[in-house]
């Protein structure tokens, strides 16, 4: 019994942990996957707008139009580059996250074992009790016999 309140409560903490862990992961996900949605919309809207600098190409471009594209595109690749890097900086945090998200899982799977270890062996031993009185039940019960057959 002492070793079995312990081993609750670290299991509890470990439970708790463990439960941090994963609402942790799932906000990085979350964030992971919106960042790498929003450089897929940056990288789109850049190519459909390349597309109609393509467009109006082929009708003739005034130059100061074309002044504002290189300007827009190089304002775009510069906010894909930004989000490039946000979107690598989600990546890592994901992957530390999933990876501490494991080690608690691993810990309180662990906790668990050591519990389940723990009830195997109160078990034996509740067993070995009843054995034994059993036994000592059934040696009483033939002494009374063999000596009410002696009298």
């Amino acid at each position: 019994m002492s070793t079995t309140l312990p081993l609750a409560m670290l299991i509890e903490l470990a439970q708790n942990k463990t439960d941090e862990a994963s609402r942790r992961l799932g906000q990085l996900q979350r964030a992971q996957i919106g960042a790498a949605e929003k450089l897929e919309m940056l990288i789109r809207y850049r190519q459909e707008y390349y597309d109609q600098l393509q467009s109006q190409m082929q009708d003739g471009l005034p130059s100061s139009s074309w002044r504002n594209f290189q300007h827009f595109i190089a304002t775009l690749d510069s906010a894909i580059e930004q989000q490039r890097a946000v979107a690598s900086q989600a990546d890592s945090r994901l992957a530390h996250g999933r990876s501490d998200w494991q080690q608690n899982k691993r810990r309180l799977s662990s906790f668990d074992t050591l519990a389940e270890r723990a009830r195997q062996q109160q078990a034996q031993l509740a067993n070995k009790r009843e054995q034994r009185s059993s036994d000592e039940h059934a040696a009483r019960q033939f002494r009374q016999r063999m000596l009410a057959a002696a009298e």
